[in-house]
C-alpha cells in the first residue's frame, strides 16, 4: 500500500509580514498536495482578534476543521493558550482517526509545545502518527525528544508502523542520531543520499559512513535551514521532495516537506 503524507508548520494561516490571511490560499494548496495524511503544526484552533479583523475572509471553523472540511478527519493538539485564543498541532486524514491524545511537553513557560499522537486506520494497517512541534533552545529540544521516545514506545506496538513529522527546530542536526537509535526510525531523506563519491568513499573508509542531513525548509522563500522532518518506521520511502516557490513562500515561513511512502 502506498501513503503520501505530508508535514508543514502552517505559520496559524497568516502571511509572515502583515499577519494578513492565507486560510483560503492554504487550504487550496494543500488540497494541490493530495496527501492522504497531513501533519501541520502552528494551526490556530481559535482567534478572537483575527477573526474580527477579518471578518468575511477568516473561517468561523477551527482551521483544522476548516482545512479538513468534509471530505477528511481532523484531530487537533491544543497547546498555546491566550486571552483571545489558541494554537497547536494538527492531523488531517484521510482516513478514519480512531484515537488522538495531545501531550503537553512544555519545557518552560514561554513556549508551550506539544505531542499529538494519533491512530490512523489505514486499510492496511494502523497507523501511529505523532504531530511534533520541538522547542527554540537545544536544552529544551532534548528533553522533549526524551519525552517523545517514551512517548512512542509506551504508545505504539512492536511491529507498528510509525510516523513521526513536524517542525523540529533542529537546525544543527542534533537529534536525529538520537531518533535513529533509540527507536529505530528513518528519516526519509537518508535513502536520497548519493551512493558514490570521493567524499562518500573517504568517510566510509574512516568508519564514519555516509553523512546524512535533513532537507533545508526555512525560510520558504529561500529554503537555508533544516527544521521539519518526517522520521518512520515500518515504512519504506519511495520518495521525499521539499515544495518551492513562490506560492509556497507567500503562505508560511516554512516549506512543507512531502513523501511518498510503501507500507512494508
Amino acid at each position: 500500500m502506498k501513503l503520501r503524507i505530508a508535514t508543514y508548520n502552517i505559520h496559524k494561516g497568516v502571511s509572515s509580514f502583515g499577519s494578513r490571511p492565507r486560510v483560503h490560499a492554504l487550504k487550496q494548496a494543500l488540497t494541490s498536495m493530495e496527501a492522504d495524511v497531513l501533519f501541520l503544526q502552528e494551526v490556530q484552533g481559535r482567534h478572537d482578534r483575527y477573526a474580527t479583523r477579518h471578518a468575511g475572509n477568516w473561517p468561523e471553523l477551527s482551521q483544522h476543521q476548516f482545512l479538513a472540511g468534509e471530505s477528511h478527519h481532523c484531530a487537533y493538539g491544543m497547546n498555546a493558550v491566550y486571552d483571545h485564543g489558541h494554537h497547536g498541532n494538527a492531523l488531517i486524514s484521510c482516513y478514519p482517526i480512531a484515537s488522538a491524545r495531545n501531550q503537553d511537553v512544555s519545557d518552560h513557560a514561554y513556549e508551550a509545545r506539544g505531542i499529538l499522537h494519533c491512530v490512523v486506520q489505514s486499510p492496511a494497517a494502523d497507523l501511529h502518527c505523532y504531530v511534533v512541534h520541538l522547542g527554540l533552545f537545544a536544552g529544551s529540544r532534548k528533553r522533549q525528544t526524551e519525552a517523545l521516545i517514551d512517548a512512542v514506545e509506551g504508545s505504539c506496538p512492536p511491529g507498528a508502523p510509525v510516523i513521526i513529522a513536524g517542525d523540529f527546530n533542529d537546525w544543527t542536526n542534533q537529534l536525529s542520531d538520537t531518533l535513529r537509535k533509540r527507536l529505530g526510525v528513518t528519516e526519509v531523506f537518508d535513502t536520497n543520499l548519493p551512493s558514490r563519491g570521493f567524499g562518500t568513499y573517504l568517510r566510509q573508509l574512516s568508519g564514519r559512513g555516509v553523512k546524512v542531513k535533513p532537507a533545508r525548509t526555512f525560510p520558504a522563500a529561500l529554503p537555508w535551514l533544516r527544521l521539519d522532518r518526517i522520521y518512520v518506521r515500518g515504512l519504506k520511502v519511495e520518495s521525499a521532495q521539499v515544495l518551492h516557490g513562490p506560492l509556497w513562500a507567500r503562505l508560511s515561513d516554512h516549506a512543507p516537506i512531502v513523501a511518498t511512502l510503501v507500507l512494508e
